[in-house]
């Protein structure tokens, strides 16, 4: 994906309004600062190679400690 924004072919556009732009903005931004993590993590690995097994954190203890960070925001249904 390109970094340029859209031509602005405004007459075949349908605008949002500004609150739903601003969400969007917020959005992006969200997902471009994981994406920069991401890509941080991979330059590291390729510069060091990948880390001992003793230093990481099995996938199963990251996956329970994700669903109940999930459940706890989440109400509970009678």
């Amino acid at each position: 994906m390109s970094e340029k924004p859209a031509p602005a072919d405004t007459a075949a556009r349908q605008q949002l309004d500004p609150a739903a732009a601003d969400g969007l903005r917020v959005y992006a931004a969200r997902t471009r600062e994981s994406a920069d993590q991401l890509a941080a993590v991979l330059e590291d690995i390729a510069a060091n190679g990948l880390p001992a097994v003793e230093d990481c954190t099995p996938w199963e203890e990251l996956r329970e400690a994700h669903l109940a960070r999930l459940a706890a925001q989440r109400p509970a249904v009678a």
